[in-house]
């Protein structure tokens, strides 16, 4: 069998194994009380591109020596992740107090502050008790180091709101903390769950890391210069809610004392379109893009962690979707 057709194969495993994913998900969400399942099954739209519960699957079948096989672990882990994932997307809108999330309402638009982050809640509660199902308390401790770290990177990045001082290695530890170190345990705990050794283990962590970066780089990227219709989320949000990301910190960092008071103002002003010109003119926009498919080769250079070449294929082609995507 060549390579391509190896990958295609590869590729039909990963879709049957999202599947079962998705049904995974969808049995622990289910409620007796109907107030609650209609919450869950308008949480479960935010699925999305099931960006971690793919990477941990392709950990776990690349990190295989023996048949590529998803295991009923890896079918729990995936819908975890994914599960805690989806929480912080719930807590992230009330927060920023968007109202649109997969081009359709968010529940904190629908139903209120109380109720998303009662729901979010409930969705973190629901993946550790579904990720115990695994057997390993192990699983669990590391999943809690990880939620750990996300709530730690969002309550920091609260702290730095509308702090023109913040630098670039604080929004990196930010993003890296809120975004990177559950992507980055993913390929973990998909390498684990298939018995690779602790090097294979780590070197898949800090391929998710890099990637996780990226991501979330390419996310404020499409806050800022992004359309809502397109993106499919409500947009400007981080300059309404004095979050400065990359573009604005690389801009204030290389630019004149004279220029710098142009981006200022727009701060100021809350206006949106004038702080893209600006950024966008400058350069600024086009080297934090860069930044982020420079983590991306970063990630690349760790493929060879993977021992199956018709996985590492795939992981390959979805690199790029990381940065070179429009929502």
């Amino acid at each position: 069998m060549t390579l391509a057709a190896s990958s295609t194969l590869v590729a039909e495993q990963l879709a049957d194994g999202l599947g079962r994913v998705e049904r995974a998900f969808e049995a622990q969400l289910t409620s007796s009380f109907p107030a609650v399942d209609e919450l869950c099954r308008h949480a479960e739209r935010y699925r999305g591109k099931m960006l971690r519960p793919t990477l941990l699957l392709l950990a776990g079948i690349g990190a295989s020596e023996d048949a590529l096989v998803i295991t009923e672990s890896h079918v729990i882990a995936a819908a975890t992740v994914e599960m805690i994932h989806m929480a912080t997307l719930v807590h992230d809108d009330v927060l920023d107090e968007a109202s649109v999330r997969r081009r359709g309402a968010t529940v904190n638009f629908l139903r209120g502050n109380e109720t998303a982050v009662i729901l979010g809640d409930y969705l973190i509660s629901n993946a550790f008790h579904l990720c115990s199902k695994i057997g390993d308390p192990s699983l669990n401790v590391r999943l809690g180091e990880v939620t750990n770290a996300l709530c730690e990177g969002e309550l920091v990045q609260l702290s730095r709101r509308h702090d023109l001082a913040l630098d670039r290695p604080t929004y990196i530890e930010i993003v890296r903390r809120k975004t990177a170190v559950l992507v980055g345990a993913c390929c973990e705990i998909g390498a684990r769950l298939s018995g690779a050794p602790t090097p294979v283990t780590q070197a898949c962590y800090r391929i998710g890391e890099r990637l996780g970066i990226a991501f979330q780089i390419q996310d404020d990227l499409l806050d800022l210069t992004g359309d809502e219709e397109t993106v499919g989320k409500s947009i400007g949000r981080d300059l309404e809610k004095g979050k400065l990301t990359l573009p604005t910190i690389l801009y204030l960092e290389r630019e004149s004392a004279q220029a710098r008071v142009a981006v200022l103002r727009a701060i100021e002003l809350r206006d949106g379109d004038a702080l893209k010109s600006l950024l966008m003119k400058s350069g600024a926009v086009d080297s934090a893009r860069e930044f982020a498919r420079s983590l991306v080769e970063e990630a690349r250079a760790e493929l060879t962690a993977i021992r199956q070449p018709q996985v590492r294929l795939v992981f390959d082609s979805l690199a790029d979707k990381v940065v070179d995507r429009a929502n």
